[in-house]
């Protein structure tokens, strides 16, 4: 059975092939998207066995996503297949000076927004170790946020460690009052928390890296990683009061930033589900970050072992 679990909508990615406004692009790459594949590519491809827990459409581009989820090695025996409703999509532009591309999703009322917690029902918790979650499926339905919120607490009842990246998504939320509230609530069920400095002065109202750290920290996590953006690498802060700043990996040129953070989860999670101690583990998150940013698409940075190491040696 798979060491790490994670939830999360999958959707259809559609990558501009053009440097377009997207209404006047005419080809586009069909892909898979979303925070959760990303962090399920990379952990595969390190070597880790993962498990997807998630709801497609019965439909063309659900069934791509299995057979995707499958080639890249994640187990899809999680996934719930809906009759009623279609999968989601995005679209995204196509940038070349390292700007954040224009994304349009399509979510409303997609499959997945309609998970429930009967779905983690035939989970099997033997072997388990760790579970991964964003804030994404919360701002999603209130069926998908309380599945979250029981997938957290059932993990740690089972022995489990939790991480959970807020990954904030305003368009997503009804309010940003709204948004914090619960986004902390879920945070409180995590031992890990990897907020960007930016989302930690909205979730927290502090804008140093180490009372962010501290806020949550004093609300029971027992390590906090605040991602601080561009070259600035990482501040990490424990429970027992040990804090650092992890550098930066030198970036040669920015393609994309999309699944960077997704990259910097993929980086600490292993490296800590292999015993290293975290810092170690920072250290390979901003590695994996840098390459991520360094390729197109939102996952085609994400490295296999040889070419994490290589990159770590030379960089």
């Amino acid at each position: 059975m798979s060491e790490v679990l994670t939830i999360g909508e999958p959707m259809g990615l559609f990558i501009a092939e053009e440097v377009k406004p997207l209404k006047d692009v005419q080809q586009f790459t069909r892909s898979v998207c979303g925070a959760e594949v990303n962090f399920s590519i990379g952990l595969a491809r390190l070597g880790h066995e993962v498990s997807y827990v998630s709801r497609v459409g019965a439909d063309p581009l659900g069934a791509h996503i299995v057979d995707f989820l499958k080639e890249n090695h994640i187990d899809t025996s999680y996934v719930v297949e809906d009759d009623e409703h279609l999968t989601g999509m995005q679209m995204k532009a196509k940038t070349q000076d390292g700007s954040d591309p224009v994304v349009v999703n399509y979510r409303k009322h997609t499959a997945f927004s309609y998970f429930v917690q009967q779905n983690l029902q035939n989970i099997n918790w033997q072997g388990v170790r760790h579970v991964h979650a964003t804030g994404i499926p919360a701002a999603l339905s209130a069926s998908c946020c309380d599945a979250l919120g029981k997938m957290m607490e059932e993990a740690r009842a089972h022995g489990c460690t939790v991480s959970f990246d807020p990954n904030l998504r305003p368009a997503l939320w009804p309010s940003e009052k709204v948004m914090v509230e619960t986004l902390n609530r879920l945070a409180t069920k995590a031992d890990l928390i990897l907020p960007g400095i930016n989302e930690g002065k909205i979730l927290t109202g502090f804008s140093e890296p180490e009372q962010v750290a501290d806020f949550y920290l004093q609300r029971g996590a027992q390590a906090v990683v605040v991602k601080l953006g561009g070259s600035k690498g990482a501040y990490a802060k424990e429970k027992s009061g040990k804090h650092f700043l992890a550098p930066s990996f030198n970036v040669e040129h920015v393609v994309d930033t999309v699944g960077a953070g997704d990259g910097f989860a993929v980086g600490i999670i292993s490296a800590l589900l292999e015993g290293l101690p975290l810092t170690e583990a920072v250290r390979r998150g901003t590695a994996i970050g840098a390459l991520a940013v360094m390729s197109a698409g939102d996952n085609e940075g994400l490295p296999n072992r040889q070419k994490l190491q290589h990159f770590m040696e030379v960089a």
